[in-house]
């Protein structure tokens, strides 16, 4: 089915018969209702624009969940480009687009240029919203709804393509409908251009949760939002629930009305996990674990596992604050050698997963599915004997060291627990003795810095000699994306210059 049958159904929901805003962003309050028509009206100005592609280069907010069912309704694709990227930048992945119509926030305009079949602001494609007829076009569930770039941290961006079904078996297959309670409301902060800001989009009108829009994160400003919209759930990558725990622990707020608050996008550090459990003893925290390629989320660690993984004394049990929990139902998932041979229980290899919401399909490329519709995620991983999932990194971030493969999670997740040590990354930077060499770049915590050599020794008497940073450097923060991936390459690119100089 389409992605806008989302939204009809949502007309149907408690949030629409109320009669309460459904998307909200600063003094914008729009209902159901007026989300619908606006999204009826925008299809008729994509399809009088006469595109085979609609670009969206802005902040998102309200414009993310409108443009997506106003180009379902043309039965057009739509891209939210990364607004952070230079104008060339966002030039050259424009012109990998299909004759677009380019909607751009305003300050955005001069950067986007001439380029694409039409270029209007996103304030006239609004206005002109308001006044033209529906197009009235019933998208074909397997055509591409989304085409969502990829992050590029450790190669050139790829286009990945998600139909209408993929999108909408993975909302029908992790949602209950209209099942938020009267007065729900989500706070959304995580970019446009992001899987999880246009699932965000469709799951909770679906769910019938209110949605609440922060399109420039402040830590201060999110926690004043949680408490004057009476926020129930919020979503929010790793540096975000870093800076928020800060800035809790600078308030006398406890934000009752919080009851979930899911974070995922990158890996999280298990001591601001800690950390955030105790801020927050009252919400129910979720990580949530999926790629652009899979439509979202395809594991869950959720409250009860948080809760009961925090104060075990189980080793087994108090690791699973580690992983990303288990596949969600519609979700199968396998651990592969080298080989092809599934592995069992606590043997790493690389992660496969299939299921309706799997897309694995690039523009130019095609689909990368196996024969047996599998897709590689190139991420190593291991299920434990529950069935809990842990993700240990990028195949492609494997160190190479004198013949011996190196994971920099192994390294990182010892690294993090020093109590000198805030946030680290390992990578891999090229030797002529040994092929590569594992550098650690650690960015200290508030007080006396660590030395290097202590924590080498930190390291060295939990892991194996060779898993012992060769080098550890300092930085007042880690390179990285809005997501908060770290950007490794942009690191090995920074210490090899250093080494050649």
């Amino acid at each position: 089915m389409s992605i806008s049958l989302l939204l009809e159904m949502a007309q149907g929901s408690s949030l629409a018969i109320h009669g309460d805003a459904a998307v909200v962003s600063g003094e914008l309050r729009w209902s159901v209702e007026e989300l619908n028509t606006l999204a009826d009206g925008g299809s008729g100005v994509i399809a009088a624009a006469g595109a085979s592609h609609v670009a969206y280069v802005g902040a998102g907010g309200p414009m993310l969940p409108l443009l997506l069912f106003a180009s379902a309704g043309a039965a057009v694709p739509v891209t939210p480009l990364n607004y952070r990227l230079s104008a060339d930048g966002l030039r050259t992945l424009i012109r990998r687009l299909p004759e677009p119509l380019v909607i751009a926030d305003d300050e955005y305009l001069d950067a986007v240029g001439d380029v694409g079949k039409h270029v209007m602001s996103a304030a006239d494609f609004l206005a002109a919203a308001r006044t033209t007829e529906s197009a009235s076009v019933s998208a074909d569930p397997d055509a591409v709804a989304v085409v969502l770039f990829t992050s590029g941290t450790t190669s050139a961006p790829k286009a990945v393509e998600l139909t209408h079904n993929n999108l909408t078996s993975y909302i029908m297959g992790t949602v209950e409908f209209d099942s938020a309670q009267p007065g729900d409301a989500a706070l959304i902060c995580v970019p446009p251009y992001h899987i999880a800001g246009v699932s965000a989009a469709l799951s909770n009108l679906y769910a019938g949760r209110k949605i609440v829009y922060l399109t420039a994160f402040d830590a201060a400003e999110w926690v004043r939002l949680v408490d004057t919209e009476r926020v129930t759930s919020a979503t929010v990558v790793p540096t975000m629930l870093d800076r928020i725990v800060d800035a809790l622990q600078n308030s006398s707020t406890t934000l009752p009305t919080l009851r979930t608050l899911a974070y995922g996008g990158s890996k999280v550090a298990l001591p601001l996990v800690r950390k955030a459990l105790e801020s927050l003893p009252q919400a129910g925290f979720v990580n949530a674990y999926g790629l652009t390629e899979t439509s979202s989320t395809i594991a869950v660690l959720g409250p009860e596992d948080h809760r009961d993984a925090f104060g075990s004394d189980d080793p087994m049990v108090a690791r699973r604050l580690g992983s990303v929990g288990r596949p969600v139902p519609s979700v199968e998932v396998q651990i592969r050698a080298d080989n092809g041979t599934v592995l069992g229980p606590d043997e790493p290899g690389e992660l496969y997963v299939r299921g309706e919401q799997v897309s694995g399909r690039y523009t130019g490329i095609g689909s990368v599915l196996d024969a047996d519709g599998w897709f590689p995620t190139k991420d190593i991983a291991y299920l434990d004997a529950d069935g809990y999932l842990f993700i240990g990194g990028r195949s492609d971030d494997t160190i190479i060291r004198g013949g011996e493969n190196i994971a920099p999670a192994e390294i990182e997740d010892v690294l993090v627990e020093h109590p000198q040590v805030r946030d680290c990354a390992v990578v891999g930077v090229e030797d002529a003795q040994w092929g590569q060499i594992v550098v650690a770049v650690v960015v200290p915590a508030p007080g006396p810095s660590p030395g290097v050599e202590d924590l080498r020794a930190f390291v060295r008497a939990q892991l194996r000699g060779s898993r012992t940073p060769d080098k550890v450097v300092f930085r007042t923060e880690l390179p990285s994306n809005a997501t908060g991936k770290v950007l490794r390459r942009e690191l090995v690119e920074q210490l090899s210059v250093k080494e050649s100089a």
